[in-house]
């Protein structure tokens, strides 16, 4: 059992609405399509345990849920209430008990902590926060530093900062030196803050951009280790950049969640990439076929 190899795609048509040379490094056909399938796998194969347990807005959980079901172990995913319908129904789908949550009143860290507290032989899993995720994750910068493309830059989604630290991890454990910048929803800027200002933030509450994926309250500290001395810098994204960002991939036939746009989106609010050969991470296309009509819609952008 392997992760599915990422794909390089480059569109004459896209680079020329970006103004960029961009090389889409695409996770949509990854097992349960999505990069955090890479993570999972690496936390099932690697601990021992007869069920594990997380907190998910979704990605994760479908990854965790599908890999404990090959590994033939039990799973409990908590969820905001809010999540995509699609990704409540694909954590279910693969065996997994969803237990949900409504995130203004109750964060999901704690309701975790609570169902922990009553099952001790459950492993607590950390989407981003831990050492088998971020190794888990290296193996797509390794993959980037293999590619054929002679990158100048590769742009990674950011919200808990298990993805770009593993690609830091990854691309540094090849020998490649390529720059790695991340790209965080404007209303989700606690990384780029925490960059700016040397220490950790944290957002009071979950943040809710659309950009789903990213609606942690901070990064995980293993992260933050990585990312305070490796990553370039961090582009922060408007609503209306990661939606646009959605409606040009739509128009060269690539459907995408909005947090896996946001990279694409940064490259509509930066201008610094001219000249560059830029890598754009899709992290993932798991996104409500409503919503994603909504987003793309003319009438909204």
């Amino acid at each position: 059992m392997t992760v599915n190899k990422t794909r390089f795609m480059s569109f004459p048509r896209l680079n020329d609405a970006l103004g960029v040379e961009v090389v889409l490094i695409s996770e949509l056909q990854q097992k349960t399509h999505s990069f955090k399938f890479r993570a999972a796998w690496n936390v099932v194969s690697s601990v021992d345990a007869p069920h594990f347990l997380a907190a998910s807005s979704g990605n994760f959980g479908q990854a965790l849920a599908c890999a404990s079901q090959l590994k033939g172990k039990g799973c409990t995913i908590v969820m905001p209430a809010n999540s995509a319908k699609v990704k409540i129904a694909a954590v279910r789908s693969y065996g997994a008990k969803v237990v949900l949550v409504d995130t203004q009143k109750v964060s999901r860290a704690q309701k975790v902590a609570e169902i922990a507290k009553a099952n001790p032989q459950y492993y607590v899993a950390s989407a981003y926060d831990c050492h088998h995720v971020i190794q888990g994750n290296s193996s797509l910068g390794t993959e980037i530093a293999a590619s054929e493309f002679d990158f100048d830059t590769v742009i990674s989604p950011v919200g808990g900062g298990g993805l770009s630290s593993g690609v830091i991890l990854g691309l540094q454990n090849a020998g490649c030196h390529i720059a790695v910048v991340g790209a965080e929803p404007e209303m989700a800027n606690d990384a780029s803050l925490s960059l700016q200002q040397g220490v950790l933030v944290a957002n009071q509450f979950e943040p809710q951009t659309i950009a789903d994926g990213a609606r942690t309250v901070s990064l995980g500290k293993k992260n933050w280790a990585i990312i305070k001395e490796h990553l370039s810098r961090i582009i922060e994204v408007p609503e209306w950049a990661i939606r646009k960002a959605m409606v040009l991939l739509s128009e060269v036939g690539i459907r995408v969640e909005p947090t896996g746009a946001v990279s694409v989106g940064s490259l509509l609010v930066d201008s610094g990439f001219g000249g560059q050969v830029t890598g754009c991470i899709l992290s993932g296309g798991n996104v409500d076929p409503e919503l994603y009509d909504y987003l793309i819609s003319s009438d909204n952008n």
